[in-house]
């Protein structure tokens, strides 16, 4: 299955900076979208009720399965290279 990673960030965000550095020990792709310079994605991300950046999203192509979440959380990081392993 292939996942898409993408980090919603601001540039002076500490979370959203420990989340991409936790990515980047690990040799993970993802694309980063800076939401103080795509205002579309900022109010996509509010859309979703998201209101802390990082907000990531794993997308796999169904709903069903898509990961969401916002702050920098090892438990989803965790889980998410896990079943990327797996």
């Amino acid at each position: 299955m292939t996942r898409i990673i993408t980090i919603y960030t601001q540039p002076s965000c500490q979370p959203c900076k420990a989340t991409k550095r936790w990515w980047d020990r690990r040799g993970i792709r993802y694309q980063e979208v800076d939401i103080t310079t795509s205002p579309k994605d900022a109010e996509a991300i509010r859309a979703l009720g998201f209101k802390e950046a990082p907000v990531v999203i794993v997308s796999t192509g169904d709903a069903e399965t898509d990961l969401m979440w916002s702050g920098f959380d090892p438990n989803n990081l965790t889980k998410y290279t896990t079943t990327e392993a797996a």
